[in-house]
Formats: structure tokens, C-alpha cells, sequence
């Protein structure tokens, strides 16, 4: 049960280390002063995906850099604040360092909980609702134990410059079309959230993935939120004992 007096909070997409370092360093400082701010009121909070533009572990080596967001975060659970890390699509190859050396929960899957006596359900977004399948099929290569341990047997210099390339690619490539709303019957997180609806009651869904901050009535009783991201947004939601409410940090 939720403290009355306490708030939960969400954000994603943070996308460390893209573009370039200086522009990352400035939006990490950012986000490590809003964690300053809500740490006084938060019992738990959020990060829902994509927290760094590529994240991969090996045995004893990690991308270099992220150390004040990392730090921030050691410190909240230090204190008895509850700190949950969603993988995403940039960063799904997070295993166990940040929940060791950290004290998160990670999840990889969307989850189901209760704040206030309303119902959510978290996730990052990716690969849910039709079509994607090319996507689909590579999340499922990118999530294969043994192509994690092909990976994983590159060098950390290799490893790290050939994945930092393939994300900027992929970005080059999708341009500023997540940055355009499709439209209510187009929007596939939108279609995945009614064909949930018809199975399981939930009163909100919060998902991060698409970088536009969304807030979209799915009926009188659910809603659909998107975080949207860090890099133009600044965006977050904010839940208390009255009301779920999207934000932006200035």
C-alpha cells in the first residue's frame, strides 16, 4: 500500500551518450537535479527503458561514463527509496551490475501494480501491438543467450564503437518521424492498450519507447500516457493519493 504522504514517480528515455558526449553530460546533470527535487516526496520511482543509448555488460567491463546518474541512484536506494529499471531497446543488454551495485529492480517485461487504489500497467513499449515484426524477430535475436555470448566475445573497444555506430544509424534512419502523432487508430501502443483493456481493467498505462509525450482517453475509466523522452521533452508523470499527471522539468 501506497504512503498517502509520498508520490511515485515515471520517466524514460533518457538515452545517455547520444548524441555526443557534451550534449549527454548537460541532459545527465538535468536529470540527476529532478531526481534532487522529488527525492524528498518520492517512495518510488520509475525509470521505464532506454536509459542509455547502449548499455552492454560484460564480465567484468562497462561502458564508460553515466557515473552521476549512477551515483544519484545508489544513493536513493541507500536511503530506502525504491528505484525500478525497465530495459529497453537500446539498453536490453543490462544484467545483473545495476541491480548489484545499484539496488534496482530490473524488469524486462511490462508489469501490473496498484498505486492509490488505481491500477497501472508499466513497461517500456517496444514491440507491443501489430506489425513491427522486423523488430520483433531482431529483439528476440538481441535477447538470445547465445548471440549475447557471441557479442560479448568482442573486444570492449569493438564491441562498444560497433553498437554506438548501430544506434546512430537507427536514428539517422527513423529521423524525426517518432516526434509526429499518427492519430488515434495508427498509434500501436494505443491499439495494445484497448486490446488489454478487454481483458484485464486498468485505469492507466504508462509506457515510454515512442518520444512523444501522449495523453489519450482509451474510455470514461483507462488512459494511455507517454513519457516521451529527455532529449526535447523533458517529461514525466507524477502520481499522489489524488491525481496521475504528466510534467515537464524546467
Amino acid at each position: 500500500m501506497s504512503n498517502q504522504n509520498k508520490k511515485i514517480y515515471f520517466a524514460s528515455d533518457f538515452h545517455l551518450g547520444a548524441p555526443n558526449y557534451n550534449s549527454s553530460l548537460i541532459r545527465e546533470k538535468k536529470i540527476v537535479d529532478w531526481l534532487n527535487y522529488i527525492e524528498s516526496s518520492a517512495e518510488e520511482i520509475f525509470l521505464v527503458g532506454d536509459i542509455f543509448d547502449f548499455w552492454f555488460e560484460y564480465k567484468h567491463v562497462i561502458p564508460k561514463g553515466f557515473v552521476r546518474l549512477q551515483g544519484k541512484i545508489a544513493n536513493l536506494t541507500d536511503k530506502g527509496i525504491k528505484v525500478h529499471v525497465f530495459t529497453g531497446n537500446h539498453d536490453m543488454w543490462i544484467f545483473d551490475y545495476l541491480p548489484k551495485e545499484l539496488g534496482v529492480q530490473l524488469y524486462r517485461k511490462n508489469i501490473r501494480r496498484v498505486f492509490f487504489g488505481k491500477s497501472y500497467l508499466v513497461g517500456h513499449g517496444d514491440g507491443l501491438g501489430p506489425k513491427d515484426k522486423g523488430y520483433k524477430l531482431l529483439k528476440k535475436i538481441f535477447s538470445n543467450k547465445f548471440c549475447q555470448w557471441c557479442f560479448a566475445r568482442l573486444h570492449p573497444n569493438f564491441g562498444i564503437w560497433l553498437a554506438n555506430k548501430l544506434s546512430q544509424k537507427s536514428r539517422s534512419m527513423t529521423g524525426k518521424s517518432n516526434e509526429k502523432f499518427l492519430g488515434e487508430e495508427n498509434e500501436w501502443l494505443v491499439k495494445y492498450c484497448k486490446y488489454e483493456l478487454e481483458k484485464n481493467h486498468t485505469d492507466y498505462f504508462i509506457f515510454g519507447h515512442r518520444h512523444l509525450p501522449l495523453e489519450i482517453n482509451l474510455n470514461k475509466n483507462s488512459k494511455y500516457i507517454n513519457l516521451g523522452e529527455w532529449i526535447n521533452y523533458f517529461t514525466y508523470v507524477e502520481v499522489d493519493n489524488q491525481n496521475t499527471v504528466l510534467k515537464t522539468w524546467k
